[in-house]
């Protein structure tokens, strides 16, 4: 199968992707964005109406023991700096959830909401990105999936979970779906690694621009016509992880903002007159979504009709091919949908109206590309928002030692050897990556392994890869989607394996793909002041590369400078100064290096100090 091709040619089993849980990885983050919606309304007044209330899902959260554990908050939540900050109960695994609650203000109903709000939302994630785990949108149902559809294409190599989110009923009434839905939320973004757009309801986790509203006074809401479910919360927690989309390469995450508003739906029906067509079709209209009938099926003995549609693609605007039906996908079944396709009109597979919407407001955001190129980058899929034919792998695919286990146990059927399979996987997988032998990981892959399946101790291959420094082996896991943020149970992503091995050239192809440190800011400080005392000058250079802090001080406040004045290393004090450190930061006992290096009349380091030291009042 070849890797996902995107618009610039990008190229677990339940408990594996589940974040770890012993100290340092039992704590996941996850922001909550408010924006609106039923789920917090409260119901007051003469009139019985439900209208949002601004802080009074906050205040009410934290009422609810399966929402907020009060004893543990009491000694934890100190450590969040959003006064917002609730902690979920101990989770079956042991894994603690600490979420914090963004309010927007004001409060919308989602049938009010914008390309502004959605540039809102895709900011705040920005801004947020390396500070938490996930991301929960709590949002109105009546435009959800269009909401999701945006930021799938916004919120660009996207390597965290985004979860929407609402209900039908508010979270407060006694008796409402809006708590299983959040709750639902809140643990896979928690506990799973899925980094994609989604939406969660009614125990379904489904891919975000595959989603429709089907149903306004169902808790049954959304559903997803043409893919699976990502996930079904029953009594166990089922995850199709082949399914899962992951950005493949070495792609840092970005946002779009660049949204063309220029769009809309065009629905065809029996007798529509030529000039309606024509007046739709008028500038600023750069464009449309084309409904037909049926597999993709138009009017095209309609002469009239065809026409307008012909002399729009030619002057520029791009209509795609959606069919009217729930279910199913356009297609070049029937010579009506051959001829249509003739003209200029784009075949839009299965793509949801709402998906093909918002994938064409993002692509005629982008200036720099032609007519043709948009065109061409419209018919490819680039967030999973439509099948498109690929090379498919085989399935039934065993490697040797798979079949001969699998006859020594004598397992005949296929589910028994998938069983088989998805025991051994994680240790095949890993024991390939520490050999650096692509050719193994390769065959893994076509026997229906994912890079995402983690040993006992919850270490990927991409871990294992990068503490052994095996660049070729990363960049490989990393054209193939392997996860750069999931942590081990002892809270350790990749990037941070391959700074306390020193694997420099796996730091700069970790970085380049997105990663970034997630052990807490003291715990950086310590490790780095550690490594000035025990470890060569090139462990700093480590540190600097993935974007640590080289000012930060342990947990008495001292920084590595202090301690490579401490220790007199004069090369470690020119590495450190030459990088930015500040010789006049203080530690908690009001120490700052220089003045130590003073006090030590080490007047080699003290002049290399005051070269760089700013001035005192």
């Amino acid at each position: 199968m070849a890797p996902n091709v995107g618009e610039d040619d990008e190229p677990k089993k339940e408990h594996e992707d589940v974040i770890g849980d012993d100290v340092g990885g039992n704590v996941s983050k996850v922001k909550v964005l408010y924006t609106g919606g039923t789920i917090g309304m409260a119901n007051r007044g003469p009139s019985k109406a439900y209208s949002p209330e601004p802080k009074f899902l906050v205040q009410e959260l934290r009422k609810l023991p399966i929402f907020h554990d009060t004893s543990y908050a009491h000694h934890f939540l100190e450590t969040v700096d959003n006064e917002a900050a609730l902690c979920m109960p101990r989770q079956k695994n042991g894994s603690r959830i600490i979420y914090s609650v963004s309010e927007y203000d004001p409060l919308l109903d989602s049938s009010n909401m914008t390309y502004a709000d959605y540039a809102l939302l895709a900011t705040d994630i920005e801004k947020s990105y390396h500070e938490y785990d996930a991301f929960v949108i709590l949002h109105g149902t009546d435009t959800m999936a269009f909401t999701a559809s945006a930021l799938s294409f916004m919120l660009k190599n996207l390597g965290k979970p985004v979860i929407l989110t609402g209900s039908q009923i508010p979270i407060f009434e006694t008796r409402s779906d809006g708590r299983d839905n959040f709750l639902g939320a809140l643990i896979l973004a928690g506990c799973y690694h899925i980094p994609e757009v989604t939406i969660y309801f009614n125990n379904v986790l489904m891919r975000g621009n595959r989603c429709t509203k089907a149903n306004a006074e169902s808790f049954d809401a959304f559903k997803s016509p043409n893919m699976e479910p990502l996930v079904t919360m029953d009594i166990n927690i089922n995850v199709s992880w082949e399914a899962v989309f992951r950005h493949r390469g070495l792609h840092k995450f970005c946002v779009n903002f660049d949204m063309c508003p220029n769009v809309g739906v065009l629905r065809l029906f029996p007798s529509i007159t030529e000039a309606t067509v024509s007046a739709f079709l008028q500038p600023p209209m750069q464009g449309v979504v084309l409904q037909t009938y049926g597999a993709g099926n138009g009017p095209t003995a309609r002469l009239d009709l065809m026409n307008v549609l012909k002399e729009a693609t030619a002057r520029g605007i791009i209509i795609v091919n959606c069919t009217q039906c729930s279910t199913g996908a356009v297609s070049a079944l029937y010579s009506v949908g051959k001829e249509l396709e003739e003209i200029g009109v784009i075949p839009g597979s299965d793509m949801t109206v709402e998906a093909a919407l918002m994938k064409l407001s993002y692509l005629l955001g982008k200036k720099n590309k032609t007519i043709s190129e948009l065109r061409k980058l419209m018919a490819k899929n680039l967030r999973g928002e439509m099948s498109v034919a690929t090379e498919k792998d085989d399935a039934l695919v065993h490697l040797p030692l798979i079949s001969r286990l699998a006859e020594t146990m004598r397992l005949s059927s296929s589910q028994e050897v998938g069983t088989l399979k998805d025991a051994i996987f994680p240790y095949l997988l890993c024991a390939a990556s520490r050999d650096g032998n692509i050719d193994a990981l390769e065959q893994l892959r076509h026997a229906g392994a994912t890079f995402n399946l983690s040993d006992y101790d919850g270490r990927t291959p991409l871990h294992i890869a990068a503490s052994e420094g095996h660049t070729d082996t990363v960049h490989y896991l990393l054209d193939w989607g392997a996860p750069v943020h999931l942590r081990d149970r002892y809270g350790h992503a990749p990037l941070d394996d391959a700074v306390r091995f020193d694997k420099i050239e796996v730091i700069k192809l970790l970085t380049a793909a997105g990663a970034h440190l997630t052990l807490p800011p003291t715990s950086q400080g310590t490790l780095l002041c550690e490594a000035v005392v025990n470890t060569p000058v090139n462990a700093l250079e480590a540190w600097r590369l993935a974007g640590a802090d080289l000012n930060q001080g342990d947990y008495d406040g001292r920084t590595p400078l202090h301690l490579a004045v401490a220790i007199q290393d004069m090369s470690k004090v020119d590495y450190l100064m030459s990088h930015g450190a500040d010789p006049l930061v203080k530690d908690r006992f009001g120490q700052t290096a220089l003045g130590q290096a003073e006090c030590t009349c080490d007047l080699a380091i003290v002049t290399r100090l005051k070269g760089h030291a700013l001035p005192t009042e």
